[in-house]
């Protein structure tokens, strides 16, 4: 598979699941469409390990990477989940549009990636700008909208810091084995948390949730995250969170015409600046470049 494939798919992916996670939990609860997801998730993954025949690598550095790939995924969705009973599926994958930017802090820290230049910093500026355009324009919505936001903000965290600890580790776990052993550490930690809550099943699904919560499961947890991982593993940790630059303007669109979102202009200007702040990101130094080269 060629990385470009690869990335094109992931974004594809991550665009649909916000609007799909809001779906998943309609009169089934959050923690059940979690839940239901990475169990489906988890038995596909480990069909297709036995289907392939390939095997789990049980080295001290695989154990530590689906450790920190399976911690980063009941965090970082469980998060999530809860903040989309508050927050616009499209104001989700804003907010994880900032996700290159943390992920660029983490790895010039931790994996000696590219330093914050100038060019960077003024990226990293204008994406907490726009954030705070659009958690001034949730908290007009209500105080738990801008709670979700917040909330959002510390799955980004957990999401970034996951992607980095991978790359840290550098066990070249194949993307497959990868998301499987992901899925077995956060499974158990996903039904603890259903469980704790009520544990009891829905007494029924309508057909849009039952359809999500497969769909979260078969693309979303399995494909989604395999060609993640396989991204990961190819590319710079900064470079794969550039999945987040494009994911968010589709994300609004189909929030908007297929599940009736209303996005307020301010956070509609949040986001503006804070793709913004990403485009800066990474080619704010070329851009510089060109302009004081000679001759231009």
């Amino acid at each position: 598979m060629s990385v470009p494939a690869a990335f094109a798919g992931v974004v594809l992916i991550w665009a649909t699941t916000p609007l799909a996670i809001k779906w998943s939990s309609e009169g089934a609860g959050y923690l059940f469409g979690v839940a239901s997801r990475m169990l489906v998730g988890a038995l596909v993954c480990l069909a297709l390990v036995a289907l392939l025949r390939r095997r789990l690598p049980w080295s001290r550095a695989a154990l530590l990477t689906y450790l920190a790939a399976g911690l980063g995924l009941w965090g970082a969705m469980t998060i999530v989940y809860w903040s989309s009973q508050f927050v616009a599926s499209g104001l989700i994958s804003v907010v994880f549009g900032l996700s290159p930017v943390v992920t660029g802090v983490m790895a010039s820290r931790w994996l000696g990636e590219r330093a914050l230049t100038p060019a960077r910093l003024v990226g990293l500026g204008l994406g907490l700008g726009g954030l705070s355009l659009v958690f001034a324009g949730a908290l007009e919505e209500g105080a738990r909208t801008g709670l979700g936001i917040t909330a959002l903000l510390f799955s980004v965290l957990i999401h970034c810091a996951s992607a980095v600890w991978i790359k840290r580790i550098a066990a070249g776990v194949p993307a497959l084995e990868t998301t499987t052993g992901a899925l077995l550490v956060a499974l158990p930690l996903f039904l603890l948390g259903w469980a704790a809550q009520d544990g009891q099943l829905p007494a029924h699904l309508e057909p849009r949730t039952l359809w999500s919560i497969l769909y979260l499961a078969v693309f979303g947890s399995a494909l989604g995250f395999i060609l993640y991982y396989y991204v990961l593993r190819r590319l710079e940790a900064s470079r794969v969170a550039l999945i987040t630059l494009v994911t968010p303007v589709i994300a609004l669109f189909l929030g908007r015409y297929l599940n009736g979102e209303v996005v307020d202009a301010g956070e509609l200007a949040g986001a503006a600046v804070i793709l913004a702040g990403l485009a800066f990101y990474q080619w704010g130094e070329r851009w510089l470049a060109r302009r004081i080269e000679p001759g231009t």
